[in-house]
């Protein structure tokens, strides 16, 4: 099969990465991609170093009609066998009408669990014959907007458990974060954005700080909640305790050396920050809101508490620092379930299988 795919967003972040590892692992089953991204995004370099074809083509959102004509004209020039289209900004909405004008098949995949209004979503996902959700979260969300159940696929983000079976020197990277070797290390990685839920994670360690006086939560991301988290975190007296780092694309190399991971998320389409942890050996802790009911098996992967209950993620947090068995236990279980359940190769052949079914009608 020849796929052409289209991401448009212009950073490397979960939804250009499963890409990535996509397109890969379709070569490797002997199927060609090429893949259409805006110039100087974050996929657009990380695809030419893996080798993967790449067609530039600027995209300014979904009224970019510009951008919809310029692909039809290039699918007319490729005629790939299908089309799939990874992300909202214009590549679903812009994407679907020029398979539509160009006569291809298409497919598209949602990430997001947000809602639409329903006449948009009509329009929408109108020209695709099967809409991939990636967690049963964002399918009900779908369903709620009318599509369909016979054009609904569920197919999990993957996670390449192999790359977190390395062994960090956490002793660099703690100190380079200001760490101790003796601290208890909670890590939280996520856009500074209100349903990342940041501020209850802060409330939460805030009532944690005097009954364990090495408490530490690291925030990895960026934002425009960065000013208002920072100064919350100084109201709250935690201007030792948390450190902000920022955005760091190599986060994945040493996120195992941390006791605990947190994803307070108010809403999430599957959480593939927490998906990562697992894999890096590392308990999670969250909120059962959007896709992380599926992202973390309560009382085997980690912990999930109701959203907004700061008091309940501090409970959970709490119970793990004093139990490292338990720690442990999920710590394991979790790397079992994500080479399991959530690997590359698995995601992949669903999607292959998805492929045949739409080209053979």
């Amino acid at each position: 099969m020849k796929i052409l795919h289209v991401e448009t967003g212009r950073h490397f972040l979960g939804g250009p990465q499963q890409v990535v590892y996509l397109i890969n692992a379709l070569r490797e089953r002997g199927h060609d991609s090429i893949l259409v991204c805006p110039p100087d995004s974050g996929i657009d370099t990380v695809a030419r170093e893996n080798g993967i074809r790449v067609q530039n083509l600027f995209c300014a959102g979904d009224l970019d009609l510009p951008f919809a004509y310029r692909l039809s004209q290039f699918l007319k020039e490729q005629q790939p066998d299908l089309v799939h289209c990874h992300s909202r900004r214009g590549a679903d909405l812009l994407g679907g009408l020029a398979a539509s004008v160009a006569d291809i098949p298409a497919v598209v995949s949602r990430r997001v669990d947000n809602t639409e209004m329903r006449l948009v979503a009509a329009i929408r996902y109108r020209p695709f014959r099967k809409v991939i959700a990636i967690s049963e979260a964002i399918a009900e969300v779908l369903r709620d907007r009318g599509v369909e159940d016979e054009r609904l696929e569920i197919i999990r983000s993957a996670v390449d458990a192999d790359a977190f079976s390395g062994v960090a020197d956490c002793g660099s990277v703690r100190a380079e974060l200001g760490l101790n070797d003796d601290d208890f290390v909670i890590a939280a990685a996520g856009q500074l954005i209100p349903r990342k839920g940041h501020q209850y994670l802060l409330q939460a360690v805030a009532d944690l700080k005097d009954r364990y006086p090495h408490i530490r939560l690291v925030v990895f991301g960026d934002g425009y909640m960065n000013s208002q988290l920072r100064a919350q975190a100084a109201s709250l007296g935690l201007g030792d305790i948390v450190a902000f780092a920022g955005f760091r694309d190599d986060l994945d190399e040493f996120v195992g050396c941390f006791d605990l991971f947190a994803h307070p998320a108010l809403a999430e389409g599957l959480g593939v920050a927490a998906l990562k942890a697992a894999a890096a050996q590392v308990p999670v802790v969250g909120f059962t809101a959007g896709g992380m009911v599926e992202a973390v098996a309560h009382e085997k992967t980690g912990l999930l508490v109701a959203p907004e209950d700061s008091d309940a993620l501090g409970n959970a947090i709490a119970r793990l620092i004093d139990d490292p068995e338990l720690r442990s236990k999920f710590g394991e279980a979790g790397r079992e379930r994500m080479q399991n359940e959530f690997s590359i190769a698995t995601m992949a052949d669903r999607h292959v299988a998805l492929y045949e079914t739409v080209l053979n009608g």
